[in-house]
């Protein structure tokens, strides 16, 4: 229905009353803030001649229903009606003279109110030519009341770690409604809503709601409203009260036997601060040479194995009582470089050590060089074997062929049958080129017995001929082509250089 009235307003806003030359003047529409002052204008353009006017009367047209608000009248004067009397004026002060001039009829309101929002007609009536009318629209904003607030005073961060409603953005009874929205580094959400009055305008309410902690402590959270072309923002910040998170700090691993001057310090973070410290030794009672001076532990005298154990620091405020652990061992030595430090050194003793190194390095290179070249030479010298080195005495083997090529046993020896003595040989009889008496074979049996063995041809030792059992050929003498080796053995020159 509203939207039907505005329609026709426009309209007859844009339609020009014209007969004869006559012709009522009126904006199209107007607006205004609640209480503030807005003019409707109506300037009524008379023909040539003239016509008579014989009254003008301001209408509010509401739903469809007409209300008089003013009339001027020539012979009668000006009446303005209530509830608008107070507040409704005409601009022109000659419409109010004895003799009024009404071709201007601009009225003014003042103290706009959210009623006053319609349609208003203003109509001329004219003799002979008749009535003549037109009409505006007006309309009447509510600029909201904005504000900002924490739900409670101080908020309190539980170990439940609930969501709660921390803060409250309100723009109430605007007209249109507002748009709000949050600006924070908060990760918390916002719920709406709208409430719409009986008087046309509209509450817009937002609740900002977060799990209250340490991390939201001291954060800003700001409420911005937009209302029509304006921006109004409104900040708080959160006051979280928590309990104290604790650490305790002095223990940096390196505590040896009769280091100097070390504590331990309780280190909390509270809202409200802590108020009591209080320090024990798990499984034991505090080091007697351990001084308590507010949150912090001084140990007097050199370190000691006494100090190792662990440390607990209990640190209470008003909200509630947090406790920090730290585990001491105590060791024999400082540690070689403590982490983030590195350990001077003499740039001597440096220079020293690295020319060592290098030193040593080339030494291990140019052995390995010289061992190399020598098993080098070596292998592609010498082509003999060393088995060859060996000569054999007494009835052994060589090492170099296997077994040594003997004499062939004489066939016509014999052993008694009636001697259980080791049996000894005897001979049958024959010409040839073995000949022995058997005395004589008894004596060389013996050494026959001896195991069998080789020497070096460079040993010097005495043998004498019963070693040589049989008749060998005649061991030849080392010649001036043979060479010694550093094991004793001999080796031919044609091999060697072959």
């Amino acid at each position: 229905m509203a939207m039907c009235v505005g329609i026709w307003a426009l309209l007859m806003a844009l339609h020009i009353q014209a007969v004869n030359g006559q012709m009522v003047q009126m904006d199209s529409a107007k607006s205004g803030f609640v209480g503030s002052q807005v003019e409707l204008r109506c300037i009524f353009i008379n023909s040539n001649p003239p016509v008579k006017i014989s009254q003008v009367t301001w209408q509010k047209l509401l739903n469809g229903t007409k209300q008089n608000v003013a009339i001027a009248n020539p012979a009668l004067g000006v009446s303005v009606l209530p509830p608008f009397k107070e507040r409704v004026s005409f601009k022109q002060a000659a419409v109010r003279h004895r003799t009024p001039s009404l071709e201007d009829t601009t009225i003014v309101f003042s103290n706009l109110q959210l009623s006053d929002e319609a349609a208003y007609i203003c109509e001329y009536t004219t003799f002979p030519a008749g009535n003549r009318e037109n009409m505006v629209n007006l309309t009447v904003f509510a600029r909201p009341l904005t504000r900002m607030t924490l739900t409670t005073p101080t908020i309190v961060a539980r170990p439940q770690k609930r969501k709660m409603t921390v803060a409250t953005c309100v723009s109430a009874n605007g007209k249109p409604p507002s748009v709000i929205r949050w600006d924070t580094r908060l990760k918390g959400e916002a719920t709406f809503q709208e409430t719409r009055n009986q008087n046309g305008t509209v509450t817009v309410r937002s609740n900002y709601v977060v799990i209250p902690s340490r991390e939201t402590h001291k954060q800003k959270l700001t409420c911005i409203v937009s209302y029509r072309n304006e921006r109004i923002t409104d900040s708080v910040v959160l006051n979280v009260q928590y309990e104290p998170e604790v650490k305790i700090e002095g223990f940096d691993g390196n505590w040896y036997l009769n280091r100097q001057n070390v504590q331990l310090t309780c280190r909390a973070d509270a809202n409200p601060p802590v108020t009591i410290y209080q320090w024990k030794l798990l499984n034991g009672s505090l080091p007697s040479n351990v001084e308590i001076k507010n949150n912090s532990l001084f140990f007097k005298g050199p370190v000691s194995y006494d100090l190792a154990g662990t440390y607990v620091c209990d640190a209470t405020n008003g909200i509630g009582t947090r406790t920090g652990i730290v585990d001491v061992n105590i060791t024999d030595f400082p540690n070689n470089q403590p982490p983030g430090r590195e350990i001077p050194q003499d740039p001597h003793n440096a220079g020293a050590a690295i020319g060592g190194a290098v030193g040593g390095v080339a030494l291990l290179g140019v052995a390995a060089i010289l061992l190399f070249v020598f098993l080098r030479r070596r292998q592609r010298t010498f082509k003999g074997d060393y088995s060859t080195k060996k000569h054999v005495f007494g009835n052994g083997y060589s090492k170099a062929g296997g077994l040594p090529a003997h004499p062939p046993m004489p066939k016509n020896l014999q052993y008694p049958d009636d001697s259980d003595d080791e049996k000894k040989p005897a001979q049958i009889g024959s010409t040839g080129g073995f000949e022995a008496s058997e005395r004589d074979f008894d004596a060389e049996a013996e050494d026959l017995k001896r195991p069998y063995f080789t020497v070096d041809e460079g040993e010097s030792r005495d043998y004498d001929e019963r070693t040589l059992a049989f008749q060998y050929d005649p061991e030849p003498e080392i010649a001036d082509d043979m060479i010694s080796q550093t094991d004793g053995s001999v080796i031919s020159k044609k091999e060697w250089y072959v």
